[in-house]
Parts: C-alpha cells; sequence; structure tokens
C-alpha cells in the first residue's frame, strides 16, 4: 500500500519533520512541501529529498503531483489549511486537534464528503500497532464490562509567553496539544460520554495550563484524564474491567508495551511494541488505504467521531473559561 498516494506536505515544523521522517523510512512519496516562504520549503526539500518545494500553501495545494496534503500548521489554521486542499481536489490528513471548535471540524468534514475526498484526523497513536491489539481485546469481551479508564498526558514544557504552546491566538494551552490525546483514548475506549464535568488551571496568558476531566456514560462507566504543559508526569493509561484490566506503560500514546491482567491479577498477556521509526506511518498508511479502496471513511477514527471529540472540547472550554481571539 505504501507508495500508492503522492503526499504534500503544508508547513515545515517540527511535527512535520517527524512526520515526513516515517513516511520515507517505510516507502510512501513525498513529492512536494510547502511553506510561507520559499526558502523555509527549499530548506525542508532539500533536507528530506522532496523533489518539489512551494513557496505559498495555494501553489502546493494546486500541484497536480499531489494526491493527499498533511496539515501541519498550528491548530487555528487547521480549518482554512484543509478547506484549501480540499477545494484543489487533495485528500487531507489534518494534525490533531483537528481543528479549534466542532463547528469548524463539521464544516470540513461536510466538504470532504461533497466532494469523496478523505478527511482523516492524524491522531497517530489510534493507528499505532499496541492500539490495534488493545481495541481487539476490549471488543473480545475477555475484560468484561468496561467500569472505568484512566490517562494522563503531561509535560514539562516552555513557560515562554510567546510561546505557541502558551499563545491563545494560536490554539495554545494543554487542551489541544496534550488534552486531546486522553480524551480521544476515552472515545476509543467508551464512546461519547452521557455526561462531561472539567476542571482547570489557567496561565497569566490565559491559556490552560493544566486541565482535569470527568465523564459517565450510559454503561455507568467513568473515565478520568489529566492534563498538563508544566508538570512532567506518568503518562500511563489503564482499562479497568470486570474481568480484569490493561495497564499500558510509558508513554502510552507513542508505540511501547502493555499488560492484560485477569481477575486474579495474573498476567495473562504482555505486549511489546516493535515499531520503526516515530509511528507516524501508520496514520499515512490508513490514509492510503481508504483511496485505494474508494471509501472516505474507516473504522478506527472516522470524520464524524472527530467532530464529536471536537464537541466535547468545546463543552471542555466552556466550562473552564476559555475562548481563543479567532472564534
Amino acid at each position: 500500500m505504501a507508495g500508492s498516494v503522492r503526499w504534500g506536505i503544508l508547513a515545515t515544523g517540527w511535527i512535520a519533520e517527524q512526520f515526513v521522517k516515517d513516511l520515507n523510512q517505510h516507502g510512501h512519496k513525498v513529492t512536494a512541501v510547502g511553506s510561507r516562504s520559499q526558502a523555509s520549503a527549499d530548506k525542508f526539500a532539500a533536507e528530506f529529498g522532496i523533489p518539489k518545494a512551494h513557496g505559498s500553501y495555494e501553489a502546493l495545494c494546486a500541484d497536480p503531483n499531489v494526491d493527499a496534503i498533511y496539515v501541519a500548521t498550528p491548530h487555528p489554521m487547521h480549518a482554512d489549511n484543509a478547506k484549501l486542499a480540499l477545494d484543489r481536489g487533495k485528500h487531507v490528513l489534518i494534525e490533531k486537534a483537528f481543528t479549534v471548535n466542532a463547528r469548524e471540524a463539521q464544516e470540513i468534514v461536510d466538504l470532504g464528503a461533497s466532494k469523496g475526498l478523505v478527511v482523516l484526523e492524524a491522531m497517530w497513536t489510534r493507528f499505532l500497532p499496541h492500539m490495534l491489539r488493545i481495541r481487539e481485546i476490549v471488543r473480545s469481551g475477555v475484560l468484561g464490562e468496561i467500569r472505568s479508564v484512566v490517562a494522563d498526558h503531561t509535560q514539562d514544557l516552555s513557560d515562554d509567553p510567546a510561546h505557541r504552546l502558551n499563545a491563545l491566538e494560536l490554539g495554545g494551552g494543554a487542551l489541544l496539544d496534550l488534552g486531546i490525546y486522553p480524551i480521544s483514548f476515552t472515545f476509543d475506549v467508551l464512546g461519547v460520554p452521557k455526561t462531561i464535568a472539567a476542571t482547570a488551571r489557567l496561565k497569566e496568558t490565559g491559556a490552560d495550563g493544566t486541565v482535569a476531566t470527568m465523564f459517565t456514560y450510559e454503561s455507568g462507566a467513568i473515565a478520568l484524564t489529566l492534563s498538563g504543559s508544566d508538570t512532567a508526569g506518568r503518562n500511563i493509561a489503564t482499562i479497568h474491567g470486570t474481568e480484569g484490566r490493561i495497564e499500558i506503560d510509558k508513554v502510552w500514546y507513542t508505540p511501547t508495551s502493555f499488560r492484560r491482567y485477569d481477575a486474579s491479577n495474573s498476567v495473562v498477556e504482555e505486549y511489546v511494541s516493535k515499531v520503526e521509526g516515530r509511528g507516524m506511518q501508520y496514520q499515512a498508511a490508513e490514509l492510503e488505504r481508504l483511496v485505494a479502496e474508494k471509501q472516505t471513511a474507516g473504522t478506527i477514527l472516522s470524520p464524524s467521531e472527530s467532530v464529536a471529540i471536537m464537541a466535547c472540547l468545546d463543552t471542555i472550554r466552556q466550562q473552564i473559561g476559555l475562548k481563543y481571539p479567532t472564534e
């Protein structure tokens, strides 16, 4: 499947570098890159052996030798960048968080559907091998009834007010950058929550430094998440069922190991990840599979679920008093 789609890279930041490294390592075809400056595009293209460098996003999206665009700009730019690509007939893989709110997410999904194009959120964790196995275990029923999910994503990152993570105009804060991981994980395991409760500590810039959430579900299950941008934490996750549990090791949202325990607290399965590179090639492979099979939505992370997750984040932001200037 690798190499069946010609990729264009929209933006040249750190996350775009990681994505292209994995694509190059695993045989995917990157044919162009676009930046707001020709110099930046040229430098990126030279570093990663990309044939064509464009000095604007418009030129990249108009490139006839590009089939799919990877959108790697800051959160508030995702919607406009994705629409630009879709309007030029390109499939899109959009960095998480998908957008800054559910309204923008729905607009992108609707536009993609109207054109028969793939719209996929680049929540790379969903597509990693250990997560595929965890999904199989949960759905097999061997854990019994799922009673709770607990996950955290806490890092000690920059306190510079001008840093992207602390700038509200760039969608800065723990929620969109870090909280999206454990929250998306709870959706993967338990679906859409019945109730949402959130609390947060805001920084001087108004960006959220720490966010905690509690979700409840029709089944009676509870999910707890904690995200923070100024404290380094354990970064582990656990799924508790009536007949056993899964404990995912640090760092749970990257290629890692996990253990499944039965009700007697005995280890009955141990999984060790053998992924080469960061693991971002799996999300690219999923988009290529959808394109090859002439589908616009998969089951691992559908466009409608990405919209539902953004709606959940909207509710969290309303509860903690967080609004972005671009809204």
